[in-house]
């Protein structure tokens, strides 16, 4: 089992930067990915960030941002503190949302969420 915190959400005007972190603890050799989602009111939860963090694949670092986010969103880690990190620039309000930390095993599907934190863009 895999546990995930995260910290770092909250209200930012239009402009401004959060840096969101999710920190794994448990079996965490088995993990093979680790990102984050996002869900607005009344919309599905999309896809934001990833990033390769070895275990199955041994693919380490490699990253995926969505268009959406591009050139303002940067998906990082730290392996030795077992934290992956969000940093978030040019906030806009359409990035106000819930996002949620997952964490895969490189089986195809999710594994593992965290609790989610909210992001505030107010205009």
């Amino acid at each position: 089992q895999v546990q995930l915190v995260e910290s770092g959400g909250g209200l930012v005007q239009a402009g401004g930067s959060l840096r969101l972190s999710c920190s794994a603890s448990g079996s965490i050799f088995s993990l093979n990915a680790m990102g984050w989602y996002r869900q607005a009111p009344g919309l599905q939860r999309e896809l934001v960030a990833s990033i390769n963090i070895g275990g199955i694949t041994n693919s380490g670092g490699t990253t995926y941002t969505a268009d959406s986010v591009k050139g303002r969103f940067t998906i990082s880690r730290d392996n030795a503190k077992n934290t992956v990190y969000l940093q978030m620039n040019s906030l806009k309000p359409e990035d106000t949302a819930v996002y949620y930390c997952y964490a895969d095993e490189g089986l195809g599907y999710i594994d593992y969420w965290g609790q989610g934190t909210q992001v505030t863009v107010s205009s």
